[in-house]
């Protein structure tokens, strides 16, 4: 980090301290619990854990019930759908204010950047107390003793930030496994797209912030990151010496005690030849690469301005099968985006088959106030929409099934994650392609590697045993 960066590090780690005096003085007989409730990307899940390292640094004891002394939702806004949903959660929260009357409840993250939202907040949620956006997330812990010292609202929206400041308190998930981020924002403007306006231009964090943060990681025993951005292909854009993603990745294997190593996420237009070559030849890097294609219609790419045409994406997938044909590739497909026809699904279908993913995240455009193709004539018909998106489905299914049974019955290493939820007796674990393989075993095996054979393909993932 620069000098400005540590500066404000520190005046936060400064705050920090007087929140936890504050808090016992405040708290001493009345225990208070936090909940912090996660909506979207996992960006917005490892920011959730900053959040989370900071509630129980200062005192709070986290729950995951949102009837809590203090609720904070770390928001997405991708989707009209999150929004609504969180809508819903906020009108629920309210209620628990009935029997809690010193309950705070606060917004971060995305929706926060928005104009229109806040003005929502004001007018039907004005118990929201506290709102922040993603610029200055970091500051959390300012804001937090502004509360406590007994300010009735905080609230504070930047449009943009050139800090990156590192180094607060965090509390991860898992303690064998980590996002770490490596850039912010967003410089594509796909014209759906709401992220470049509430995240911000792309900032690449020093390589050597970096690593210093993944060694520590390592030495607190984890031993699978993610690295995080919304387009990883273009880390280092604009930072003097930074070393291509591709590098970066061959850098972070060499960290002592990482055994695996994953991003998210990728835009074909900038997938290089290099980064080809690390998924291929590097045994840390994992063999998944999630690679949005959104449509296979080149003239409805151009409308959304992805910057690559049917042929474009079809020629990069099919080389990296080529290259790598044990790699899962997944993708996001959308459906209904304005001016679209059957036709133009009938070349997604055409891409689906071609390229065979392993999986497909398929959804509906939403239409999100700000973005140019909110403006666009021949706005989805709903009818349609409904149509086009089963056969998307359909196909996504039947192609993701057939990938996967080609595994059925070989053996491979994973990650137990968890003790299966919905069954004790059986642990979760993840592959290095990302699938997961539930197969009989104990709570003393999370967090370790087994070699497990996968005994029966079920679709979306195996049922399996331990390999002797």
């Amino acid at each position: 980090m620069n000098e400005q960066d540590v500066r404000e590090r520190e005046e936060q780690l400064s705050y920090l301290e007087r929140c936890r005096t504050l808090f016992a003085q405040l708290y001493e007989e009345t225990p208070q619990t936090a909940c912090v409730v996660t909506f979207g990307c996992q960006m917005n899940a490892r920011d959730s854990e900053k959040l989370i390292g900071v509630l129980r640094t200062v005192g709070y004891t986290i729950t995951e019930s949102e009837d809590a002394d203090f609720v904070l939702y770390n928001t997405c806004s991708v989707r009209d759908n999150a929004n609504q949903r969180l809508y819903g959660r906020l009108g629920t929260c309210g209620g628990y204010r009935k029997n809690r009357p010193g309950m705070r409840i606060g917004l971060c993250g995305c929706m926060a950047q928005e104009e229109v939202v806040r003005k929502k907040l004001g007018e039907s949620y004005p118990f929201v107390t506290l709102l922040f956006g993603t610029h200055n997330l970091y500051k959390f812990p300012e804001y937090l003793y502004r509360l406590l010292s007994g300010e009735k609202r905080v609230e504070e929206i930047w449009n943009d930030t050139p800090n990156i400041v590192e180094g607060l308190p965090t509390e991860r998930k898992y303690r064998f496994k980590s996002g770490v981020n490596i850039m912010f924002g967003c410089n594509n403007f796909c014209t759906y797209c709401i992220v470049p306006y509430v995240r911000g231009r792309e900032k690449s964090r020093e390589a050597a912030d970096i690593l210093e943060e993944i060694r520590a990681l390592a030495a607190d025993g984890v031993t699978e990151v993610m690295l995080l951005g919304q387009n990883v292909n273009s880390y280092g854009l604009g930072l003097e010496g930074a070393p291509s993603f591709a590098q970066l990745l061959e850098q972070v294997s060499e960290v002592e005690g990482i055994r695996r190593i994953r991003f998210m996420t990728s835009h074909p237009k900038d997938l290089s030849e290099d980064l080809i070559r690390v998924l291929r030849d590097n045994e840390k890097v994992c063999k998944h690469l999630h690679l949005p294609l959104q449509s296979g219609s080149s003239h409805i790419l151009k409308a959304m301005n992805r910057r690559y045409s049917k042929e474009k994406y079809l020629e990069l997938a099919l080389h990296i099968r080529e290259e790598i044909p044990d790699l899962a590739m997944t993708t996001d497909i959308m459906v209904g985006f304005p001016g679209e026809t059957a036709a133009d699904v009938d070349d997604t279908l055409e891409v689906i088959r071609k390229v065979e993913f392993d999986n497909a995240f398929t959804f509906i455009y939403s239409k999100r106030p700000g973005t140019p193709a909110s403006c666009f004539p021949n706005q989805p018909d709903e009818a349609y929409v409904k149509e086009q998106f089963a056969r998307v489905l359909d196909l996504v299914q039947e192609t993701s099934k057939k990938r996967a049974a080609l595994l059925e019955g070989q053996v491979a290493e994973a990650l137990v994650e968890e003790v299966n939820p919905s069954d004790a007796s059986l642990v979760t674990g993840r592959l290095s392609n990302n699938m997961i393989v539930h197969f009989p075993g104990e709570a003393s095996l999370v967090g370790s590697y087994q070699t497990v054979t996968l005994k029966k393909c079920k679709g979306f993932y195996y049922l399996g045993e331990r390999h002797a």
